[in-house]
C-alpha cells in the first residue's frame, strides 16, 4: 500500500471544497453513499456521479451521468469503482477539470498507470484510502471539550 504522510492527506482534505464522487450509490448502506454523505455533512460540496441514477437528487445535488456533465470546477474526484475502471475516469477528470487538484481512489482501488498520468499533470493522487476514515483520523472528530486528545477512550 502506498504511504502518504499525514501532512499530505491533511492538506488535501483542507484545501478541497468540491468533490465529485464517481460510482456513488443511492443505497444508504453502501460505503459510497455514506462516505459521500459524510463529506457533504462536513461542508464539502459533493457531486454524485453515476450513470444509472443520472438526474436523481442526492445530498442536495443532481446526480450526473459522467464527470464531463459537471458544469462547475471540481477540486477532487473520489473513485468508487474497480481498479480496472479507473483509467478512463482519470482521463475524463483531467479533460473536464483543468484545475483539478486531487484524484482519490477508495480502499481497494489502485491504478498506478492512471495515478502516474494524473501526477504528470500536477494532480495529487491518493490510492487505496478512504477520505472519511482519513478525515476522522486526522481531524480527531473533536471531542466534547473542543480538542482532539489523540487518545482513544471508552469514557464519555
Amino acid at each position: 500500500m502506498a504511504e502518504y504522510s499525514d501532512a499530505y492527506l491533511k492538506e488535501i482534505l483542507q484545501r478541497t471544497k468540491v468533490v465529485a464522487v464517481v460510482g456513488v450509490s443511492m443505497n444508504p448502506v453502501r460505503p459510497s453513499y455514506y462516505v459521500a454523505r459524510y463529506l457533504s455533512l462536513k461542508g464539502y460540496t459533493v457531486i454524485p456521479v453515476n450513470p444509472g441514477h443520472a438526474g436523481a437528487q442526492l445530498f442536495g445535488q443532481t446526480v450526473r451521468a459522467s464527470l464531463s456533465e459537471i458544469p462547475e470546477p471540481v477540486d477532487m474526484v473520489d473513485i468508487f469503482r474497480r481498479s480496472e475502471a479507473v483509467p478512463p475516469i482519470v482521463d475524463d477528470a483531467l479533460a473536464a477539470f483543468p484545475n483539478l487538484r486531487t484524484i482519490w481512489m477508495q480502499i481497494g482501488v489502485e491504478n498506478p498507470d492512471a495515478a502516474e498520468k494524473a501526477q504528470a499533470r500536477g494532480v495529487d493522487v491518493v490510492m487505496n484510502r478512504c477520505p472519511k476514515i482519513e478525515y476522522q483520523r486526522l481531524f480527531g472528530e473533536l471531542r466534547m471539550g473542543g480538542f482532539a486528545t489523540g487518545v482513544i477512550s471508552s469514557k464519555l
